[in-house]
Order: C-alpha cells, then sequence, then structure tokens
C-alpha cells in the first residue's frame, strides 16, 4: 500500500502532526478523533514511521471490533 494510501486512512479517524527534528528523524503524531488517545512514532525513515502509524491505526480499529462483540 502506497504511503499517501495509508495516509488517507489515517486522516479519517485521526488528527496527524508530523515534523522533523535536527538529525533528520521523523516524529508522527496521531490523535484519535474519537477517543482523544494520542501516540507518537520516531524513525529515520518517512516511509516506515508511516508503517508504524498505520499499523497502530489497525491495531487499535482490531481492538474497537473486539470491544463491540
Amino acid at each position: 500500500m502506497k504511503n499517501t494510501t495509508k495516509l488517507r486512512h489515517l486522516l479519517k479517524l485521526y488528527t496527524v502532526a508530523l515534523d522533523m527534528d535536527e538529525e533528520e528523524r521523523f516524529y508522527l503524531t496521531l490523535v484519535s478523533r474519537n477517543q482523544g488517545s494520542s501516540a507518537t512514532f520516531v524513525d529515520k525513515q518517512y516511509t516506515s514511521v508511516m508503517g508504524k502509524a498505520f499499523s497502530h491505526m489497525t491495531k487499535e480499529l482490531k481492538k474497537e471490533e473486539m470491544r463491540n462483540k
């Protein structure tokens, strides 16, 4: 899946903040629109940080699905 598609899925459920420090590490922060919880992912590569955030979203959706059963 392309990073643009991952970002589109993330933006449906989260407010997304993307930043980079002086050592060129990416910081991607997700804030849940429904729960208000947040998570931050750090990596040297944009692709990696996007993958971590997408994986987090997928896990959270599965948890929510299990709670609703």
